[in-house]
This record gives structure tokens, sequence and C-alpha cells, in this order.
């Protein structure tokens, strides 16, 4: 069994679930926040609708700095309404399982560096980025967003089984 195969199906279920959170985020609370520190409820939904597209930089790039100095800054996309999120997710979705579907083990275990202002974060190989960058970076915020929808009285689906509003 290739990496890609050992994936695929986690990175469906996975992408299933985060998208059933993401219909539900109310656009009227959409600028909402748990803490003044912590990012708005529209904020983290783009945020998780965008990490998808970054498989193509981590599986066909040596590296990404999304500050790099002399420069431009990666664009962070802002919220406009769920509709953008959905899409925005859906088409990110879409282009990471088709590269992550073609891509060989070599192509995988190409090491591959994560840097801010020209500074190292991280190395290491694509199939490692692909988990932990892009997949459990996802899991981690759609757990955050759970969190939101809750104190914002949104009914939660079951994610790895049934919530108190599944049951």
């Amino acid at each position: 069994m290739s990496i890609a195969e050992a994936v695929l199906a986690e990175f469906d279920h996975e992408t299933a679930t985060t998208r059933v959170l993401l219909e539900r985020v109310p656009e009227s609370k959409a600028d909402w926040k748990p803490h003044e520190k912590s990012m708005s409820l529209g904020q983290l939904a783009i945020h998780i609708a965008t990490i998808a597209q970054w498989a193509p930089v981590a599986l066909t790039k040596a590296e990404f700095d999304p500050d790099p100095p002399g420069g431009a800054a990666y664009p962070r996309p802002s919220f406009e309404s769920v509709a953008q999120v959905l899409k925005t997710y859906g088409e990110g979705i879409a282009a990471a399982r088709k590269m992550l579907a073609a891509a060989n083990d070599g192509e995988f275990m190409v090491p591959w560096t994560l840097k801010n202002g020209g500074q190292t974060m991280f190395s290491m190989p694509r199939a490692g980025v692909f988990r932990s960058f892009i997949l459990n970076h996802t899991v981690h915020h759609r757990g955050q967003l759970s969190v939101y929808l809750r104190m914002c009285d949104v009914p939660l689906p079951g994610i790895y089984g049934p919530t108190a509003d599944t049951e």
C-alpha cells in the first residue's frame, strides 16, 4: 500500500467532518470571539477553509515562507460569508485530494521546510507535512471551531461519535 492510499481514507473522513462543522457557522456571529486574544468565528472558519490550499505547496515545493524577507507576505483571506468559506474549502479539498492521490512514495519522502521571516520553523518529509501541517492542523482548528459553535449555542454534529445534540 502506498503512502497516499494509507492517507486517503483518513483525509476523506476528516474533510467531510470538517465541512459539516463549517456549514454550521452562523454568519450573524462571524465577529464573535471567546476571548480578546482569539480569532473571531469568521476568521477561524476561513482559516480552516484555506489550510487545504497549502497541499500543492507542500507536495510540489521544497519550502514555504508566508512572510519571506524582502518578498510579499502570504495574503490572509478574510471571512465574507459561509458560502465563500464552503466554496474555498471545497476547491482546496478537491485540489489537495487530487494531488495526494497522484503522489508517489518518493515524492512523499522529499524534505520540506516551513520558514517564517526567513527563519526555519521545521523541516520534515512531505508525508509528515501533509499529516501534521495540513490534516492535524485542520483537526486542531476544527476542535476550536466546535467549542466556538457550542459557546454560540449551535448544535454540534458527531465527529468521532455522538454529541449531546445527536444522542
